[in-house]
């Protein structure tokens, strides 16, 4: 018997893995479905992998991608396309090579999974609480759930999650679980996540969202990260895929006590030099406007007042009456627009929890505690993490897949 903590992506293919050889699988899940958590996924359409090859993949798994090499090669982002396209589900790739079910639902793919688990002979128990990982003699027994519950087991995969959104199950409670047992925890803290100004024009520009916007991250007036991307100013700062992209370097130079900044470029295919030209053919345009309505063509309506409070520039100010150090200062604005970070939001609010068990601890070609005999991991529960664009997923997957497929092998 293998029991598998955690029905979410890493949890249904660990099972899948594990059933395909003929093994009696159980997966216990502690919310009254499983995949509660896929659910949500690109904003409910479920950003299933990324398209991108194996180095590239890593790459954009900052947090230990390097210990998901094997598991990777394992388990590819080929290979959870056409296990899905076999099964019903049929994909497609989108922007940035992400990949998407055809459909654009989440349900779909989750659906899709459950039903080949449980067609190969699966079982799932659900609104069941695993509060205790048995032991004996270095090695796993089975796990304990409810008040007196025991499912005796020869495996054991941990596939709990992290602590973010933690009413689709993930509460750390996995990390706790692993704790237990000896395991290394390194702390839990928000991957993906918005950010926290104290910046007052950020509450003025609520709601406001910028395409095509450069943006470079600064920690003690140092570059640390740059993207490129979509940004949403909210009441208490920043969010959008490019903040999510730059937020673990934000929440690691925070913790270290650094001053953080992120500089925007609110112009990024134009240079200093072309931008001011730009500026020159608006003004010779709009001459005889205040400039706060001539400036229309140049920035989104809500942001005019706000560039030339930062330019210093009076906004009823005539356009001929603008000098030439005014004009200047205004393109500086454009192109480093600056808003201070003083915090992550919760990391219940994160996408993706940084942290974990400590990868030192578990065998990366077969995901096997070096601690414990018959444990294995895969996930999210584990410290690794990644950018957004479906490379948190191919982990999770790839990691359960190779669990499943070993734990397996070892019972042989």
């Amino acid at each position: 018997m293998i029991a598998i903590v955690g029905g979410g992506a890493a949890g249904l293919l660990a099972g899948i893995a594990a059933t395909e050889s003929g093994a009696k699988v159980t997966i216990l899940e502690r919310m009254e479905r499983p995949g509660r958590k896929m659910l949500i996924t690109g904003k409910g359409r479920c950003n299933i992998t990324n398209a991108a090859d194996l180095a590239e993949i890593i790459r954009n798994i900052p947090g230990n991608g390097k210990f998901l090499n094997s598991a990777l090669r394992n388990f590819t982002n080929r290979d959870i396309c056409a296990l899905l396209e076999r099964n019903g589900c049929p994909v497609k790739e989108e922007r940035g090579k992400r990949i998407f079910p055809v459909s654009d639902k989440s349900r779909d793919v989750v659906d899709t999974l459950v039903k080949i688990f449980l067609r190969q002979g699966g079982e799932i128990l659900t609104d069941v609480r695993v509060t205790k990982i048995a032991c004996g003699d270095g090695a796993v027994q089975g796990v304990c759930f409810g008040h007196t519950q025991f499912l005796p087991a020869e495996k054991v995969i941990l596939c709990a999650g992290g602590a973010t959104y933690p009413l689709t199950g993930s509460d750390g409670s996995g990390a706790e679980l692993a704790k237990s047992l000896g395991h290394r925890i390194i702390p839990l803290k928000p991957s993906l996540v918005p950010l926290v100004s104290d910046w007052p024009y950020c509450e003025e520009l609520q709601g406001l969202s910028l395409r095509n916007t450069g943006a470079t991250l600064t920690a003690g007036g140092k570059k640390i990260g740059e993207d490129f991307g979509e940004l949403l100013f909210t009441h208490f700062g920043v969010s959008g895929p490019m903040v999510l992209s730059l937020s673990n370097l934000t929440q690691k130079s925070l913790s270290a006590g650094k001053e953080v900044e992120l500089v925007l470029d609110l112009k990024p295919a134009l240079s200093m030099e072309k931008l001011d030209l730009r500026i020159q053919r608006d003004f010779a345009e709009y001459s005889r406007k205040q400039i706060a309505n001539g400036l229309g063509a140049l920035l989104p309506r809500s942001m005019i007042g706000v560039v030339l409070d930062m330019a210093y520039i009076d906004e009823e100010k005539f356009i001929n009456q603008v000098t030439k150090e005014e004009r200047q200062r205004l393109g500086n604005v454009l192109k480093n627009f600056v808003v201070p970070i003083v915090a992550t939001r919760p990391i219940g609010e994160a996408i993706v929890t940084a942290g974990g068990v400590d990868v030192k601890e578990i065998n990366p070609k077969t995901m096997e505690s070096k601690l414990v005999k018959g444990l294995y991991f895969a996930g999210e529960v584990m410290d690794v993490d990644g950018y957004t664009g479906g490379f948190n997923l191919q982990a999770a997957f790839s990691s359960g897949y190779t669990a499943g497929k070993y734990a397996v092998a070892s019972m042989q």
